[in-house]
């Protein structure tokens, strides 16, 4: 006989199930490679035929669009429901990697951290901040709207 409390699975429904969390580090992952080839395009491309300000503009663009089309495939194609709160759980989860790589690259590479932190500094004109917010808010967005069909 199951409990009302914690449905057929056994799962508690306002508990986030840590099994469900896997996929979408993967999902990261994938991510990370992209951003990472999306970075080697806008030095080796973009910086020669648009210099440094436009070809940032131009890469973070990309980038936002690569990980909404990621995000949204996924969330398209996983027979996983995920939860409201596990949606959350994904979406802290790949902007704390997101930003933890960032500042782990920057100390590998002898970056002053003051350097990094500038990078969001939307009053000094930096766009990077959309990157983190996006993989904040696209789980809840694609996982909530596809769930919904």
């Amino acid at each position: 006989m199951r409990s009302r409390a914690t449905g057929e699975s056994g799962d508690r429904p306002n508990r986030v199930r840590l099994r469900v969390l896997r996929r979408p580090l993967v999902v990261w992952v994938l991510m990370a490679i992209l951003a990472v080839l999306n970075g080697g395009f806008r030095e080796t491309v973009l910086v020669s035929r648009f210099g440094h300000r436009v070809a940032h503009l131009l890469s973070t663009a990309l980038l936002v669009a690569v990980i909404l089309l990621v995000a949204y495939g996924f969330f398209r194609s996983t027979s996983t429901d995920y939860r409201p709160k596990e949606l959350v759980a994904v979406g802290v989860c790949w902007t704390v990697l997101t930003v933890g790589f960032e500042f782990l690259v920057g100390y590998v590479e002898g970056t002053p951290v003051s350097v990094t932190l500038g990078q969001y500094d939307v009053f000094a004109g930096q766009v990077w901040i959309v990157v983190p917010v996006t993989l904040l808010v696209a789980p809840m967005l694609f996982g909530h709207v596809l769930r919904r069909r």
